[in-house]
């Protein structure tokens, strides 16, 4: 049987999905066939599999680093936030149905046999399985019917390493609090600390690691460095956003509330001449060089916002100089209307931007698949991306076509669609972007627009490589792994 061993944090963003990454790929290279899990997750970041099943891009990231293919399993539970207290509820990889917050916290106990299913199947394929909880194990509001944290640290048996965020102060009070608010049992499955994100001279937190081992009964098992690893983070938290540099080149993503898949542009985010901005204002538009429309989980109310924002306006004025691309959702805002006959949305017509000649309904069959093929021919500033090829995925609730009654145009059968405004496209396929060609080419162009050239180019599958093994480099440094693999040595609790 596989052992277990958890990592949970004392609030979001305290590092959980990069931990549970790194150790991933630390097992792996000691050998082990070690995989991610993590019951639910809650992101607007998601992912498609080879059988067409959605789940979180936090765990297609930590099965990358594990170096095995990501599997619904990993995380049978996702939760797509449709607003500000209801989500899109996705079981083992199929849409269930929206759900308030708490028409969810009554329903989600129901959802442990499905939990428990999934596990299993990570047990027969594995030695280790590394786990993520969600948020903290201190929200006591949340104890009853927790299924991420120390509940299901008690369904599956698992030793728990608790990890704090010292960059955001006052570590040893997040630490000793989040102890101090659980069970006597549930303190029990803590066998380590970690403080992680730390800057400066360690020798310096030597007397309050003392009184937090004293006080506390449990050993910090490492304080980790704030590293610079670029690898996806959590969608609500990422510092990504906040990023306001302009390069040689200079990228702008509209950044609506109900923004999703933003790691879409990652890839471009490696490129040293390039900066990606992400603008939630016309006044941050300023002047790029491409705008992108990302992917949205509420399409028409997002479109409402950059109508009300000033952004449609600008974005459509900006086509008629410089290219502008849609994606998913952005990719139906760029079209001449978009309905709702099923009420998936706001319910009713919206009328689009008109940058595109294409009409989306949206529909309660949620399309998700993976595609792969050729680039179709295209002409004016996207002609560089014709016949090259390409993969990606799927994922929307919507059809789009040249009609309102021929609705089967979809990145399945072209890659992109275009108008009678050469310096715009859209499409359904997101990572379609992560190819290095067609990276490479897009940049390149966007380069010589300026009379520019650029000697950068990336291979995105490549850089991630690298990036999982310098964060287990890191890792190895500064964890006391020899404690570690002593835990999952003696991994049962009860």
């Amino acid at each position: 049987m596989a052992k277990v061993i958890m990592i949970q944090g004392t609030m979001s963003g305290a590092g959980k999905s990069l931990l549970v990454a790194g150790l991933c790929r630390i097992m792996k290279r000691d050998g082990y066939r070690v995989v991610p899990f993590k019951s639910q997750n809650m992101a607007l970041n998601s992912f498609v599999t080879e059988e067409g099943l959605e789940m979180g891009r936090a765990q297609v990231m930590q099965a990358e680093a594990a170096g095995i293919t990501p599997l619904v399993c990993m995380n049978p539970i996702l939760l797509k936030p449709t607003d500000h207290t209801g989500s899109q509820v996705i079981v083992n990889g199929q849409v269930l149905g929206n759900m308030s917050a708490r028409e969810y916290f009554s329903y989600k106990r129901g959802l442990i046999p499905d939990i428990k299913r999934a596990f299993r199947k990570l047990e027969e394929m594995a030695d280790i399985i590394v786990i993520e909880g969600a948020g903290s194990p201190a929200e006591v509001n949340l104890r009853e019917n927790d299924i991420v944290n120390m509940g299901l640290a008690e369904i599956v048996d698992a030793p728990v390493l608790l990890a704090g965020d010292i960059d955001r102060g006052g570590v040893f009070a997040q630490l000793l609090g989040t102890l101090l608010l659980l069970t006597e049992e549930e303190k029990k499955r803590v066998r380590g600390l970690i403080i992680n994100k730390f800057r400066g001279d360690r020798s310096l937190l030597d007397s309050g690691i003392e009184i937090l081992e004293e006080k506390g009964g449990i050993p910090v098992t490492g304080v980790v460095p704030y590293m610079d690893i670029q690898l996806e983070d959590e969608d609500s938290l990422t510092e990504r956003f906040r990023k306001k540099e302009k390069r040689k080149i200079d990228i702008a993503v509209i950044r609506y509330p109900r923004i999703s898949n933003f790691t879409d542009f990652n890839v471009f985010e490696q490129i040293p001449e390039v900066s990606v901005r992400y603008v939630a204002s016309a006044a941050e538009l300023g002047c790029p060089d491409m705008v992108f429309l990302p992917g949205s989980k509420n399409t028409m109310s997002d479109l409402d916002w950059m109508r009300g924002s000033g952004l449609e306006a600008a974005v459509i004025k900006m086509a008629e100089n410089i290219p502008v691309c849609g994606i998913c959702g952005g990719y139906q805002m760029m079209g001449e209307h978009i309905s709702d006959p099923e009420g998936m949305e706001n319910g009713g017509t919206m009328k689009g931007m008109g940058l595109l000649p294409v009409t989306t309904r949206l529909k309660h069959e949620k399309v998700r698949r993976q595609v792969y093929g050729t680039v179709n021919k295209m002409e004016g500033f996207f002609s560089m991306l014709s016949g090259l090829e390409f993969n990606g995925y799927e994922i929307h609730m919507g059809d789009s076509g040249y009609s309102p009654n021929e609705f089967e145009i979809s990145g399945a059968e072209e890659a992109f669609v275009t108008g009678r405004n050469k310096n715009v496209c859209g499409t359904y396929i997101h990572g379609i972007f992560d190819r290095a060609a067609i990276a490479t080419a897009l940049v390149t162009a966007l380069a010589e627009n300026k009379g520019l050239s650029i000697e950068s180019c990336i291979d995105y599958k490549d850089f991630k490589e690298k990036q999982y093994d310098k964060l287990a480099d890191i890792l190895s440094g500064y964890l006391n792994m020899e404690e570690i693999y002593g835990i999952l040595r003696e991994a049962h609790i009860r």
